[in-house]
């Protein structure tokens, strides 16, 4: 009893926080080394020991005690103890007994035992070699495979059978050194593949580029044909529609089975690019060939978009936009069936920069051209590339755009070169009427142009109204109005008539009507000459209506629509402008020879003492002349050509007469004078009014005859002869009968005017006689009243 509480002084000696917390980790077994590590850090390693032996020594008496308090449980399970090691040592002695006699009688069996694991070891051996050959085998027959289709070029199932080695055979092949073997060839065998059919592609990239352009030259042709096709329907819709009056015809609307066939396709092999491509793929660098496919056929672009500078752009433009055409034909059939090889975006992009590069060739050639067909034949061969392209889905606005902006240029070279050939036309023209003596001669030159009201065939040697010039003019007009046609159709517009029209108009007012200026200006032609150039431009002028028919016709527009147009040509008025000019060049040329008749008058005896019997020599000169101007317009002129013509004629005569009589050259001149005037006047009126009759213009209803032109000089010549010339002076009478009379030009005229002739002996044998007297003296008092009046 007493040694409990030693033993806890013990305990408590020690550090108590430290002992506790020890105790505590020991009881819950958790690990000691923190504590000591600490202990040994901090320097205190004696506090930790002296706590681990108080523990000792405490965990020694709980020992102790426990050992007290059980110490007979003890005994007896010792005794149990010794009982079961007897127990233990009889089965011992046993066991072994059994032992020897097993092993005595299992020695023979342990023989056969041997031996048959001994032919189990073996025969798993030989199963092993059996399955290792097996698989060899296989892989060798499939490397055979493999080698056989490369040879024969059939590189889809040599991948097939590489991959079926590499997944199902290579990992399961047990010889290391042949599964090294295969391993190492297999890649090496992929890069063959992968090498010949680059190969096969780079062969068919070359041989693709020599083939685009004849693949564009096809199908360009083929929108050619598609044009025709479409030309000839619509020349058979006009034919119909110009016969519809006549009853529906039925071989016009019958369906042509030869066009009806399906366009032949275009034949060219992507073989290669297929099989490169699922080659790749199947390789795994579909991405690879896919950038080496769109970079290599950029480069060959590239090289396609250099036009030839050893040769003209007019004959190299031709394979230049076939080879495009190509191109592109072959880059929409590799899109549309190469599965996936080529994006959407990556072709419309290539296109986008090969239609901005030609439209900029374009551009560039238009504008150094000189000549209208060469343009005019670029032009048709763009809009055929348009056509072809235009089918594969390719957009073409920038083409059509670049041909419209060359549109004025176009018809500017145009006109340039009709004006050519409308000069010399002009220029070599004899300007006498055609003779045409053949049908074939007159439906080429006249009923081609319907340059007759009639269409009926006349009478041959036929006498046209109208020179060579008209003809040829007519062709020039109407190859205008088809290179015209020809460059605006299958553009941007829609409706090309008014187009059409409108340089129409310009080369009728720019070019023909000038250049009929430059005729009627220049003096060149003779009197007859003129008169059939001023027959020319009526004709020409009427022809309008034909040119504008013919537009209409090659626009697609009806014949009854255009015919019912209210909007006509602006030539049209232009040209009538132009026959009054050449009307007043043919009276200025009249006027001009009965000039050189007129001269005449200064013979004329102005005091002559007896009246003549017959008309002055100048007035028989200039009616002769009349006589053929008349005659000679009649064929060729119109009435009111000839009317201008002859009535400025007489105009003139009238106002040179006048002239004269006022001139300084007539001093004076008597009555004797003026009854020859009278002579000369009433020969030219009775000529005047009987051409006024004969040619039909009194049937026209004209206000002023042939006649009336002669009223001045007329009116003169009937003063001077009154009896009472005072009489002009009453405005009813000066009104009536004197009304075209001036009173400056009558007062010096009046003042030259003497009743009578001075002569030597005048006073002697002129005795005036009453009547004379009086007319005398009216005249006087005329002159005093006009002075007076001045």
């Amino acid at each position: 009893m007493t040694a409990q509480p030693m033993k806890r002084a013990i305990v408590e000696s020690g550090d108590g926080g430290l002992g506790l917390g020890i105790a505590t980790f020991i009881a819950n077994g958790e690990d000691l080394g923190p504590i000591i590590r600490h202990s040994f850090e901090s320097g205190k390693p004696e506090a930790l020991m002296q706590n681990l032996r108080s523990i000792v020594k405490k965990k020694e008496v709980e020992i102790e005690e426990l050992c007290r308090l059980h110490y007979e449980d003890f005994i007896l399970a010792v005794d149990e103890l010794r009982g079961v090691l007897v127990d233990a040592d009889e089965l011992k002695g046993m066991l072994y007994g059994e032992n020897s006699h097993l092993q005595e009688a299992s020695a023979d069996q342990l023989l056969k035992l041997d031996e048959l694991l001994e032919l189990y070891s073996v025969k798993k051996n030989v199963g092993e070699a059996i399955t290792t050959l097996k698989i060899c085998v296989e892989v060798f027959s499939l490397c055979m495979t493999c080698n056989n289709f490369i040879a024969e070029a059939k590189f889809h199932p040599a991948l097939k059978t590489l991959d079926l080695i590499q997944k199902g055979y290579l990992r399961n092949i047990p010889l290391k050194l042949v599964k090294k073997v295969v391993a190492r060839q297999i890649p090496l065998i992929k890069l063959h593949i992968e090498k010949k059919v680059c190969s096969e592609f780079n062969d068919w990239l070359v041989h693709i580029r020599r083939m685009a352009k004849q693949i564009g030259q096809a199908s360009i042709s083929q929108a050619s044909s598609a044009r025709q096709k479409g030309e000839e329907m619509r020349a058979r819709q006009r034919e119909a529609e110009g016969h519809s009056h006549a009853g529906p015809d039925e071989h016009l609307y019958a369906l042509d089975l030869e066009n009806t066939e399906e366009e032949s396709a275009l034949h060219f092999d992507l073989t290669p690019v297929y099989r490169a491509h699922h080659m790749h793929t199947c390789l795994g660098m579909e991405d690879k060939f896919r950038d080496y496919y769109y970079k290599n056929r950029l480069m060959q672009l590239n090289l396609d978009m250099q036009i030839s500078t050893s040769q003209p752009f007019l004959e190299s433009h031709q394979p230049f936009l076939a080879q495009v055409a190509g191109f592109f034909i072959v880059e929409e059939r590799v899109l549309r069936t190469a599965d996936g090889l080529l994006l959407e975006s990556q072709v419309e992009t290539t296109w986008e920069t090969a239609i901005g590069k030609i439209t900029s060739i374009l551009e560039e050639q238009f504008s150094r051209m000189r000549t209208a067909s060469h343009l005019l034949l670029i032009k048709d061969y763009v809009t055929l590339l348009g056509a072809a392209v235009n089918k594969y889905g390719y957009r073409i606005t920038q083409l059509i755009e670049v041909l419209e902006k060359s549109r004025d240029k176009y018809h500017q070279l145009l006109l340039l070169d009709c004006r050519k050939q409308i000069d010399d036309v002009l220029t070599n023209d004899s300007y006498e009427q055609m003779v045409i003596k053949k049908e074939y001669e007159y439906s080429m030159n006249v009923t081609a142009f319907h340059l007759e009201h009639d269409d009926a065939i006349p009478d041959f040697p036929y006498v046209t109204s109208f020179s060579s010039s008209v003809p040829d003019v007519c062709r020039i007009v109407r190859s205008f109005i088809e290179d015209s046609v020809s460059y605006l159709s299958y553009g941007g517009l829609m409706n090309i008539y008014d187009v059409v029209k409108a340089y129409l108009d310009r080369l009728l007012i720019e070019v023909l009507n000038d250049s009929l200026l430059n005729m009627i200006y220049a003096r060149s032609l003779g009197m007859s000459q003129m008169m059939q150039l001023a027959g020319n431009i009526s004709v020409l002028e009427q022809a309008c209506g034909m040119y504008l028919l013919h537009s209409a016709q090659l626009c697609g527009i009806p014949k009854r629509v255009a015919e019912r147009s209210h909007s006509g040509l602006t030539a049209r008025a232009v040209l009538k402008a132009s026959q009054n000019a050449v009307y007043n060049a043919l009276i200025n040329l009249t006027n001009f020879k009965v000039d050189e008749f007129m001269v005449l008058l200064e013979e004329v005896n102005w005091i002559a003492e007896e009246a003549p019997d017959n008309a002055n020599d100048y007035m028989n000169e200039v009616l002769i002349y009349l006589e053929t101007l008349v005659s000679t317009a009649q064929e060729i002129l119109p009435l009111e050509a000839l009317y201008k013509v002859v009535s400025g004629a007489m105009s003139h005569i009238s106002d040179s007469i006048m002239t004269t009589l006022l001139n300084d050259g007539v001093k004076r001149f008597t009555v004797n004078a003026v009854l020859g005037i009278d002579i000369d006047l009433k020969t030219l009126e009775a000529f005047a009014d009987d051409k006024f009759d004969s040619t039909g213009l009194s049937d026209l209803g004209k206000e002023t005859t042939f006649r009336d032109c002669l009223v001045e000089i007329r009116q003169l010549t009937n003063l001077l002869l009154s009896s009472q010339p005072e009489n002009f002076m009453n405005p009813v009478i000066r009104q009536r009968n004197y009304g075209s009379l001036d009173y400056k030009k009558l007062a010096i005229i009046c003042e030259k005017y003497k009743d009578s002739a001075d002569s030597l002996f005048g006073s002697l044998s002129n005795r005036n006689t009453p009547q004379q007297s009086a007319r005398k003296k009216s005249m006087d008092v005329l002159k005093r009243r006009l002075k007076d009046f001045s």
